[in-house]
């Protein structure tokens, strides 16, 4: 994981550091234990239970690193509420004849089904800085697409 800043709600915050003490106080003991039960079975070479708890555990501390390096570059994002886009507003924009309803997200929440779309993605890069009005033309796969901003909140 890169040291990049990770920009995150206060929820979203908490969320992660209630999933690490979960992995260090309850489900890393537990598969500690599995390995040692594992162990105590004998021959390592054809034990499936014990390789697939050296796996699990594998998994899980490198979660656990993952959650550290989120949370040493966390960044508490608040609700927009000024007039220039920015991570965490809400956008109105207009595409096409549809209209479309934003969220700026850091990647950590990004949801893009319910509307949460990530500072870093091509769409919501492209919002950032913009204001009500203007017109934001987006490079995708599919084509350029244009978006004009109805509504930043």
């Amino acid at each position: 994981m890169t040291d990049q800043t990770q920009y995150m709600t206060q929820e979203k915050l908490e969320e992660l550091k209630q999933e690490l003490e979960n992995l260090k106080l309850q489900e890393l003991p537990k598969i500690a234990k599995r390995i040692d039960d594992a162990r105590q079975m004998g021959d390592l070479s054809e034990n499936a239970e014990y390789h697939q708890a050296r796996e699990d555990m594998a998994w899980m501390q490198s979660r656990v690193k993952e959650i550290n390096a989120i949370l040493d570059n966390a960044e508490i994002i608040t609700t927009g509420g000024g007039n220039t886009v920015e991570i965490g507003s809400f956008i109105v924009v207009k595409v096409g004849g549809d209209k479309r309803e934003y969220t700026i997200v850091g990647g950590q929440e990004a949801d893009p089904t319910s509307g949460r779309i990530s500072n870093e993605s091509p769409i919501g890069s492209a919002f950032l800085g913009r204001k009500k009005g203007d017109t934001v033309e987006v490079k995708l796969p599919s084509g350029v697409q244009e978006f004009k901003i109805v509504e930043v909140r």
